[in-house]
């Protein structure tokens, strides 16, 4: 009796095993439009500052703000941003149409993400077959106008050449840009979010009790999402990937969640900090006109971009990144859950910023070449977003590359800059 009801058990738990990795089979293809076991998979990279003991992984950079330490990563380059080319890139051949793309971690996501894609379909048009397209990322997390601007100006200054520049922004400008000025700082300063514990770390006055105990619980969700992500590497069974990936996420959001908490909590005031952040240059104790002083800077940064690089006959596309929290995309319960969060600080600034930015949009399209993105997940049933921020699924990247390709191949900066 107790070896048949052993036996019975035993059946049950290798039919529920293979009904499981089954089900895991199929929602990995579901996702990713491939099969598990021949798949190249893409597992998250390790935070390798938490492996060597260090609080960051960014340095303060004297012009841009923060930025990566070089070398700190495989693909971070010279400079410090997710390159595989160092720069200034020099280029080696005729053949080579070089790609520039600017923005914050969005932009960041669709140098290794979109654009595979965008490159794709750029070489389906006559003025680009048989070119060896080679995107350059100079887009780092956080970064808001007037840093893009900044960046760019900087490295012409250094000789980069350019064919195409993409300029991918507006999240930031709204969602980190109302931060600066709710935190007494002017909206045009870097990333409160990402500025901050720098300052921390600089100026060791202005931690306090709250903040030294936020980043030790922001340091253990480090060390977690490390040994996750190791996990997912030596993997090979599809429902431990699944549920694994499940977890990453998950643990991923509360990361950030925690990050955003540290960034609200109040630092002590440097009384003689090394490090200045402009205070405002003028009074907006009006509702709604810190968002309206941002859209006219986000809109003055990007013509600047356009005016520079049209002296120089490179064509610019300026894209206005879609988000979940401004669009009448329809969501599904699963990816609800992940996208949508009513206690995010991001919910209420893109409510009231992209609406401001929207109202921009006549001007900019009128003096540059301008893609208003905001609607491009809305009729795409597969999940785009894959956090409660504004990131996006690989699908979502491919979506947004292919919009992006088809409107730099019909603008005429681009057929001016191949002499077409």
């Amino acid at each position: 009796m107790a070896r048949s009801r052993l036996s019975l058990i035993a059946i049950n738990l290798v039919v529920f095993v293979a009904l499981a990795e089954a089900a895991a089979v199929g929602v990995y293809f579901f996702q990713h439009g491939t099969f598990f076991y021949t798949a190249e998979r893409a597992v998250p990279a390790a935070l390798p500052e938490t492996g060597r003991g260090e609080l960051s992984a960014d340095v303060l950079h004297p012009y841009f703000g923060p930025i990566h330490r070089p070398g700190v990563r495989p693909e971070t380059n010279n400079i410090g941003f997710g390159s595989k080319q160092a720069f200034p890139f020099t280029r080696t051949s005729d053949r080579q149409f070089l790609v520039g793309i600017f923005g914050g971690s969005v932009a960041r996501a669709f140098c290794d993400r979109g654009t595979p894609r965008l490159i794709a379909v750029l070489q389906r048009d006559q003025a680009l077959a048989g070119r060896e397209i080679v995107p350059l990322c100079f887009s780092h997390e956080g970064y808001k106008q007037p840093q893009q601007l900044i960046v760019l100006a900087y490295f012409l200054s250094l000789g980069q050449q350019f064919d195409l520049v993409i300029n991918i922004d507006g999240f930031n400008e709204v969602a980190l840009g109302s931060r600066n000025d709710e935190q007494g700082r002017d909206i045009s300063m870097p990333s409160p979010i990402h500025i901050n514990p720098l300052l921390n770390l600089i100026d060791q006055a202005t931690l306090t009790p709250a903040r030294v105990q936020a980043l030790a619980r922001i340091s253990a969700y480090k060390e977690r999402l490390n040994r996750l992500a190791d996990r997912m590497r030596r993997n090979r069974i599809a429902a431990v990937h699944v549920a694994l990936d499940r977890y990453y996420v998950f643990t991923m959001n509360r990361y950030q969640a925690e990050t955003a908490a540290y960034d609200a909590l109040p630092s002590n005031p440097p009384v003689s900090s090394i490090l200045l952040l402009t205070p405002p240059v003028r009074k907006r104790d009006t509702p709604g006109v810190a968002y309206e002083d941002i859209a006219s800077g986000w809109m003055s940064a990007s013509l600047l971009m356009h005016d520079v690089l049209a002296a120089r006959s490179v064509a610019y596309l300026h894209v206005l990144q879609p988000n979940q929290y401004f669009t009448r995309r329809t969501f599904s319960a699963a990816e609800a859950r992940v996208a949508l969060n009513n206690s995010t600080p991001f919910k209420r600034a893109v409510e009231d910023g992209y609406p401001v930015l929207e109202r921009a949009v006549s001007t900019l399209s009128g003096k540059e070449q301008f893609l208003d993105g905001t609607a491009a997940f809305d009729r795409e049933a597969a999940a785009v977003y894959e956090d409660d921020c504004c990131h996006y699924t690989d699908r979502g990247y491919e979506i947004l590359a292919e919009l992006i390709a088809e409107r730099v191949v019909e603008g005429a900066a681009f057929r001016r800059t191949n002499g077409k």
